[in-house]
């Protein structure tokens, strides 16, 4: 198995990992009375784990937003992040099969079906918000993630700077946009519970803050000193 092949399948498998627990993190808060704790760390957890079983193998993106900065970065070329997209993509939609088949029957997922299956905003958010809120998210994550990926000061520690960065994320803004930032995320839970309520937001906004969080990174530290 060609080295390429083996990153596209670790992407495949690591989107499902971080989407199936994340999935699962959202359901166990909403059972227990919608703990926004439990959900952040869920993903956090989740994303860490999967940094270290195939960040060595892939990058670890887990997100077409993230490749889509690698891909701006030259760190992949333009056929392994189209493949990269389609293997998260592939990896979003089978954790949410999954999540489908674990909990068939169970009275507590038909409760929690809606914020399992969908990524969506609320009324108080209006879709301008949400827009920027997720692009400007996605710009943050992007940006961190680019710059950690490429320091030879952060070491190790680079694996927990990104799933903290997460756990801020959702605590940040999961009550009012769902905290996406992640177009393979939405998708996959859009097409497995059938609802695309504003589902343009999230499969455009964060790819905008993805170009914009590798526009910061490049300006911040690779710019020309005047």
């Amino acid at each position: 198995m060609t080295r390429r092949a083996r990153a596209i399948i670790a992407e495949l498998l690591g989107t499902f990992f971080l989407l199936f627990i994340g999935g699962l993190a959202i359901w166990s808060a909403l059972a227990a009375g919608g703990s926004l704790v439990i959900i952040a760390l869920g993903f956090g957890f989740a994303l860490l784990a999967g940094l270290y079983a195939f960040g060595e193998i892939s990058g670890g993106h887990f997100n077409p937003a993230v490749s889509l900065g690698a891909w701006l970065d030259t760190r992949l070329d333009a056929a392994t992040f189209v493949q990269y997209v389609v293997a998260q993509t592939s990896g979003a939609v089978l954790a949410g099969l999954a999540l489908l088949w674990a909990a068939s029957g169970s009275d507590t997922f038909a409760s929690a079906q809606d914020g399992v299956a969908a990524t969506a905003t609320v009324p108080t958010v209006g879709v301008v918000s949400a827009f920027l809120l997720e692009a400007l998210l996605t710009a943050i994550f992007v940006g961190m993630i680019l710059k950690v990926g490429s320091s030879d000061l952060m070491g190790p520690s680079a694996f927990l700077a990104i799933p903290l960065s997460l756990v801020a994320i959702t605590l940040a803004a999961s009550p009012l946009t769902g905290a996406s930032v992640n177009p393979a995320r939405t998708l996959g839970s859009a097409i497995i519970g059938g609802e695309f309520t504003d589902v343009w937001i999230y499969l455009t906004a964060p790819f905008v803050g993805g170009a914009a969080g590798w526009y910061l990174y490049h300006l911040v530290t690779r710019g020309n000193d005047a």
